[in-house]
């Protein structure tokens, strides 16, 4: 369990984004060099935990509970057999690329260290948007990243530090629900009656889903 990649995106025009300057970082390529890695702040106001990675629509994408995005090859592997294309590390503007990890399969709330002195905990699942879609070039994209439900983990920092292309990834903490990330993202996008068991992982959740949960369980209470 390594990081095969680890990609920093810096702000480019694109005609696929809402973001006020008009640009994205989205894509990301991969970089050899140490990248410091620490909480950036909140959303809204905070973009990447990465450094030298921009986040250009901050009311969305970036801070605390986003710090960092990863997904794993094999996963890519698979998008590439479905689509017909190469699919290289960072193609879905994840800043981390691991091998041997089963990303949307994390529980929220599993925490990772990567490399000596990083640790991450698991928040949540990446929502698509058509800034992705956009930038991959595939038609009915959304939809269908939607339905496959690989939608790869985001997490927030717990304890910051340097990492670098091979370093090794330790799962140290799994909870003891069934929350996975992969679960996480049918509530909040297909499949919204199973909120109830996003509460399952507590204050772990993203706080957005964590807020959606509780609002459905008081809503079907009457």
């Amino acid at each position: 369990m390594k990081l095969l990649s680890v990609n920093l995106g810096r702000a480019t025009s694109s005609a696929h984004t809402d973001a006020p300057s008009g640009t994205t970082g989205i894509d990301k390529q991969p970089t050899a060099d140490r990248v410091h890695v620490s909480a950036p702040g909140p959303k809204g106001v905070a973009g990447s935990g990465l450094a030298g990675d921009d986040v250009c629509f901050r009311r969305v994408h970036g801070g605390d509970d986003q710090a960092v995005y990863a997904y794993a090859r094999e996963d890519l592997d698979a998008w590439e057999r479905l689509l017909g294309r190469p699919l290289p590390n960072g193609s879905f503007g994840e800043n981390l690329t691991t091998i041997g990890l089963d990303v949307s399969g994390a529980k929220i709330g599993e925490r990772w260290r990567v490399g000596s002195e990083l640790l991450l905990e698991v928040t949540s699942g990446r929502i698509p948007c058509r800034t992705f879609q956009g930038h991959l070039g595939e038609r009915g994209w959304v939809r269908r990243f939607t339905q496959e439900g690989v939608p790869g983990a985001y997490f927030r920092v717990i304890e910051p530090g340097d990492i670098q292309v091979g370093d090794a990834v330790e799962i140290v903490h799994r909870p003891d629900h069934e929350v996975t990330v992969a679960l996480q993202f049918r509530a909040v996008t297909t499949e919204r009656t199973l909120l109830p068991r996003m509460l399952a992982a507590g204050d772990a959740l993203h706080p957005e889903t964590l807020a959606d949960a509780r609002k459905y369980v008081a809503q079907q209470a009457g």
